[in-house]
Protein backbone atom coordinates (compact mmCIF):
# COMPACT_ATOMS: atom_id res chain seq x y z
CA UNK A 1 0.00 0.00 0.00
CA UNK A 2 1.16 3.51 -0.75
CA UNK A 3 1.76 6.07 1.92
CA UNK A 4 -1.32 8.15 2.59
CA UNK A 5 -1.27 11.91 2.08
CA UNK A 6 -0.97 14.01 5.20
CA UNK A 7 -2.82 17.25 5.76
CA UNK A 8 -0.58 20.28 5.28
CA UNK A 9 -0.94 22.12 8.53
CA UNK A 10 1.19 22.82 11.59
CA UNK A 11 2.11 19.73 13.56
CA UNK A 12 1.08 20.45 17.12
CA UNK A 13 3.26 17.81 18.80
CA UNK A 14 6.72 19.34 19.17
CA UNK A 15 8.57 16.02 18.94
CA UNK A 16 6.78 14.97 15.76
CA UNK A 17 7.29 18.46 14.35
CA UNK A 18 11.06 18.29 14.91
CA UNK A 19 11.32 14.80 13.40
CA UNK A 20 9.37 15.88 10.32
CA UNK A 21 11.54 19.00 9.98
CA UNK A 22 14.75 16.96 10.08
CA UNK A 23 13.53 14.44 7.50
CA UNK A 24 12.20 17.04 5.05
CA UNK A 25 15.25 19.25 5.51
CA UNK A 26 17.51 16.39 4.52
CA UNK A 27 15.24 15.72 1.55
CA UNK A 28 15.43 19.33 0.37
CA UNK A 29 19.21 19.37 0.74
CA UNK A 30 19.43 16.14 -1.29
CA UNK A 31 17.32 17.66 -4.08
CA UNK A 32 19.47 20.81 -4.03
CA UNK A 33 22.60 18.71 -4.40
CA UNK A 34 21.06 16.82 -7.31
CA UNK A 35 20.17 20.11 -9.03
CA UNK A 36 23.74 21.30 -8.56
CA UNK A 37 25.23 18.17 -10.14
CA UNK A 38 22.66 17.43 -12.87
CA UNK A 39 21.96 20.96 -14.04
CA UNK A 40 25.14 22.83 -13.00
CA UNK A 41 22.87 25.12 -10.98
CA UNK A 42 24.02 27.49 -8.27
CA UNK A 43 21.85 26.69 -5.27
CA UNK A 44 21.82 28.26 -1.81
CA UNK A 45 19.42 27.26 0.97
CA UNK A 46 19.13 28.89 4.39
CA UNK A 47 16.82 27.34 6.96
CA UNK A 48 15.88 28.04 10.58
CA UNK A 49 13.92 25.55 12.63
CA UNK A 50 11.16 26.54 15.04
CA UNK A 51 13.74 26.27 17.83
CA UNK A 52 16.08 28.68 16.06
CA UNK A 53 18.63 26.18 14.77
CA UNK A 54 20.41 27.30 11.60
CA UNK A 55 20.98 25.02 8.60
CA UNK A 56 22.48 25.96 5.24
CA UNK A 57 23.29 24.37 1.90
CA UNK A 58 25.47 26.04 -0.70
CA UNK A 59 26.58 24.63 -4.05
CA UNK A 60 30.29 23.69 -4.09
CA UNK A 61 30.91 25.87 -7.15
CA UNK A 62 29.84 29.14 -5.50
CA UNK A 63 30.11 31.08 -2.24
CA UNK A 64 27.38 32.66 -0.16
CA UNK A 65 28.67 36.16 -0.97
CA UNK A 66 28.53 35.45 -4.71
CA UNK A 67 24.95 34.22 -4.31
CA UNK A 68 24.05 37.51 -2.58
CA UNK A 69 25.79 39.47 -5.34
CA UNK A 70 23.86 37.58 -8.03
CA UNK A 71 20.62 38.13 -6.14
CA UNK A 72 21.20 41.87 -5.88
CA UNK A 73 22.19 42.11 -9.55
CA UNK A 74 19.13 40.13 -10.70
CA UNK A 75 16.69 42.26 -8.67
CA UNK A 76 18.55 45.55 -9.02
CA UNK A 77 18.68 46.16 -5.26
CA UNK A 78 21.37 46.78 -2.66
CA UNK A 79 20.97 44.63 0.44
CA UNK A 80 23.69 46.48 2.33
CA UNK A 81 22.70 50.10 1.65
CA UNK A 82 20.44 50.45 4.69
CA UNK A 83 23.02 48.90 6.97
CA UNK A 84 25.78 51.07 5.50
CA UNK A 85 23.72 54.23 5.92
CA UNK A 86 23.01 53.30 9.53
CA UNK A 87 26.71 52.80 10.18
CA UNK A 88 27.50 56.15 8.56
CA UNK A 89 24.94 57.89 10.76
CA UNK A 90 26.34 56.25 13.87
CA UNK A 91 29.87 57.30 12.86
CA UNK A 92 28.71 60.89 12.32
CA UNK A 93 27.18 61.02 15.82
CA UNK A 94 30.35 59.61 17.37
CA UNK A 95 32.45 62.25 15.60
CA UNK A 96 30.14 65.00 16.86
CA UNK A 97 30.41 63.69 20.42
CA UNK A 98 34.19 63.47 20.14
CA UNK A 99 34.47 67.04 18.80
CA UNK A 100 32.18 68.34 21.55
CA UNK A 101 34.24 66.67 24.28
CA UNK A 102 37.49 67.99 22.78
CA UNK A 103 35.99 71.49 22.67
CA UNK A 104 34.90 71.24 26.31
CA UNK A 105 38.39 70.14 27.33
CA UNK A 106 39.94 73.13 25.54
CA UNK A 107 37.45 75.46 27.24
CA UNK A 108 38.32 74.08 30.67
CA UNK A 109 41.99 74.70 29.88
CA UNK A 110 41.20 78.33 29.06
CA UNK A 111 41.60 77.90 25.31
CA UNK A 112 39.35 78.65 22.34
CA UNK A 113 37.06 80.96 24.35
CA UNK A 114 36.54 83.71 21.77
CA UNK A 115 33.45 82.14 20.23
CA UNK A 116 31.59 81.72 23.55
CA UNK A 117 28.75 83.99 24.55
CA UNK A 118 28.48 85.69 27.94
CA UNK A 119 26.05 83.03 29.17
CA UNK A 120 28.28 80.21 27.97
CA UNK A 121 31.27 81.79 29.73
CA UNK A 122 29.22 82.15 32.92
CA UNK A 123 28.15 78.52 32.75
CA UNK A 124 31.75 77.45 32.15
CA UNK A 125 32.93 79.50 35.12
CA UNK A 126 30.25 77.94 37.33
CA UNK A 127 31.12 74.43 36.21
CA UNK A 128 34.82 74.98 36.81
CA UNK A 129 34.14 76.46 40.26
CA UNK A 130 32.09 73.38 41.10
CA UNK A 131 34.92 71.16 39.86
CA UNK A 132 37.48 73.06 41.94
CA UNK A 133 35.29 72.62 45.04
CA UNK A 134 35.11 68.89 44.39
CA UNK A 135 38.88 68.65 43.96
CA UNK A 136 39.51 70.74 47.10
CA UNK A 137 37.08 68.60 49.09
CA UNK A 138 38.83 65.45 47.97
CA UNK A 139 42.23 66.99 48.77
CA UNK A 140 41.15 67.86 52.33
CA UNK A 141 39.83 64.33 52.90
CA UNK A 142 43.10 62.91 51.61
CA UNK A 143 45.12 65.14 53.95
CA UNK A 144 42.91 64.22 56.89
CA UNK A 145 43.39 60.54 56.16
CA UNK A 146 47.16 60.97 55.91
CA UNK A 147 47.17 62.89 59.20
CA UNK A 148 45.12 60.17 60.92
CA UNK A 149 47.45 57.45 59.65
CA UNK A 150 50.51 59.36 60.90
CA UNK A 151 48.96 59.89 64.34
CA UNK A 152 47.95 56.23 64.57
CA UNK A 153 51.45 55.15 63.61
CA UNK A 154 53.00 57.52 66.14
CA UNK A 155 50.69 56.41 68.97
CA UNK A 156 51.39 52.74 68.19
CA UNK A 157 55.13 53.31 68.45
CA UNK A 158 54.79 55.49 71.55
CA UNK A 159 52.85 52.75 73.35
CA UNK A 160 55.40 50.10 72.37
CA UNK A 161 57.71 49.36 75.41
CA UNK A 162 60.82 49.47 73.25
CA UNK A 163 60.18 53.19 72.62
CA UNK A 164 59.38 54.11 76.26
CA UNK A 165 63.00 54.30 77.41
CA UNK A 166 65.75 56.48 75.91
CA UNK A 167 69.42 56.64 76.78
CA UNK A 168 71.38 59.65 77.98
CA UNK A 169 72.60 60.40 74.46
CA UNK A 170 69.10 61.61 73.54
CA UNK A 171 67.80 59.12 70.96
CA UNK A 172 64.45 60.62 70.02
CA UNK A 173 61.61 59.53 67.81
CA UNK A 174 60.58 62.03 65.10
CA UNK A 175 57.09 62.50 63.68
CA UNK A 176 56.42 64.06 60.27
CA UNK A 177 53.13 65.91 59.94
CA UNK A 178 51.68 67.46 56.75
CA UNK A 179 50.52 71.03 57.18
CA UNK A 180 46.91 71.24 55.99
CA UNK A 181 46.60 73.10 52.71
CA UNK A 182 50.36 73.40 52.16
CA UNK A 183 53.03 71.35 50.50
CA UNK A 184 55.64 71.93 53.25
CA UNK A 185 56.67 69.22 55.70
CA UNK A 186 57.38 70.09 59.35
CA UNK A 187 59.44 67.82 61.60
CA UNK A 188 58.65 67.58 65.33
CA UNK A 189 60.81 65.84 67.90
CA UNK A 190 59.91 64.37 71.25
CA UNK A 191 62.27 65.72 73.93
CA UNK A 192 63.16 63.90 77.13
CA UNK A 193 61.15 65.06 80.10
CA UNK A 194 63.18 66.88 82.80
CA UNK A 195 60.59 66.61 85.49
CA UNK A 196 58.73 63.94 87.36
CA UNK A 197 61.29 61.17 86.76
CA UNK A 198 60.50 57.98 84.94
CA UNK A 199 62.29 58.98 81.75
CA UNK A 200 59.00 59.29 79.84
CA UNK A 201 57.57 61.96 77.54
CA UNK A 202 55.36 64.79 78.69
CA UNK A 203 52.03 65.65 77.06
CA UNK A 204 53.31 68.93 75.63
CA UNK A 205 56.90 68.12 74.79
CA UNK A 206 56.67 68.27 70.99
CA UNK A 207 59.13 70.84 69.66
CA UNK A 208 59.69 72.08 66.13
CA UNK A 209 62.93 70.61 64.82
Amino acid sequence: MGRGKIEIKKIENSTNRQVTYSKRRNGIFKKAQELTVLCDAKVSLIMFSSTGKFHEFISPNITTKKVYDLYQKALGIDLWRTHYERMQENLRKLKETNNRLRREIRHRMGEDLNGLSYQELSDLEQNMAFSVDRVRERKVKSLEQMHSNLLLNFETKYEDPQYSVVDNEGVYESAMVLATGASNLYAFRLHHSHGGGGGGYGDHELRLA
